[in-house]
């Protein structure tokens, strides 16, 4: 146990805190900037298994924020190499590598095998899709994002309220690290934020991060946070679906204007035309963008007008 030893010294984990740890298994979503500090903490700290889902594959501008990698595995699937260097780490966690994108339909069985969930996914969609899930299973899920120089980490579900209860309006538009850029130091920083909430939890400790809400901004050199046990759940969330949950009577509307309709069957209708849009209200009406911000809020919008079904699609090509 001298792998262990400066952590089991501590009273609150000691020989039956650590052997806690040893049974524990964790999901992981996104082997990226968030992903690559989450899993060296993890697999360093002695957690038994973790599952890790991504579907990319290492490129070189990672490289700058996630030195998990070396150039001899720029091209390789994100998730095995990462196994692969964790094995060296620690061999005795056992890692899992799921080289798939997580969507709705697959989410549910990987979330039901797991003690917590990380969330270190860079779109919307899965941010809320495991939200969803982790409510409704009551399974406790750390959610972070990172951009620029600044970022957040919140303990979500379980017992506490949902991603969706902490931030009921979403932005009209989402920056990316492509389009905003990112410091490595401080995706570093929120990620092993996001372990450390991973482990307390598994521990038990008090008080528990599931409830509480941290950020940090390198470029004003502050952290602060605050608690939401008691914010409220949306009272109507709109779900996601996988393009195999797709029924044959969905009425398909592709709102981007940068790309064909991502289907022959949808129609491509951009969010500002769907304000005159009227659908029969006996078909289930599916909106679809990139990364489910625009099919989010749209879907708010049109619910505010018509009382049907609607369901969200992030595409993925």
């Amino acid at each position: 146990m001298s792998r262990y030893a400066r952590q089991m010294i501590l009273p609150q984990i000691g020989e039956s805190g650590q052997a806690r740890l040893g049974r524990a298994h964790v999901l992981v979503v996104g082997a990226g900037g968030l992903g690559v500090p989450v899993l060296q903490y993890l697999a360093g700290a002695g957690v038994g298994r973790i599952t890790l889902v991504d579907r990319d594959v290492v490129a070189e501008h990672n490289l700058h924020r996630q030195p998990l990698y070396s150039m001899d595995q720029i091209g390789h699937p994100k998730a095995r190499a990462a196994t692969d260097v964790l094995a060296t780490l620690n061999p005795e966690v056992v890692i899992n590598p799921v080289v798939q994108m997580l969507d709705p339909a697959n989410a549910p069985m990987l979330v039901a095998a797991a003690d917590v969930v990380l969330d270190c996914a860079d779109t919307f969609a899965c941010s809320l899709t495991l939200s969803d899930i982790c409510r409704d299973t009551r399974t406790p899920l750390i959610t972070a994002s990172a951009l620029a120089f600044s970022g957040y980490v919140a303990g979500c579900c379980g017992p506490a309220p949902s991603l969706r209860a902490i931030f009921p309006d979403l932005p009209e538009r989402g920056a990316t690290c492509a389009t905003a850029g990112v410091m490595g130091p401080v995706v570093g920083t929120i990620g092993a934020v996001q372990a450390q909430m991973a482990l307390s939890v598994l521990l038990g400790l008090t008080p528990s991060p599931l409830g509480q809400l941290v950020s940090f901004t390198a470029a004003s050199w502050r952290m602060a946070g605050f608690r939401f046990d008691h914010a409220p759940e949306p009272a109507a969330p709109l779900p996601f679906i996988a393009r195999s949950q797709i029924c044959a009577n969905d009425l398909l509307i592709d709102l981007r204007h940068e790309a064909a309709p991502f289907r022959a069957d949808a129609r491509h209708i951009p969010p500002e035309a769907l304000a005159t849009f009227n659908p029969p209200i006996a078909r289930r009406v599916v909106l679809a963008c990139a990364t489910g911000l625009r099919a989010q809020n749209a879907g708010e919008a049109l619910q505010t007008r018509w009382q049907g079904d609607i369901a969200l699609l992030a595409i993925h090509d």
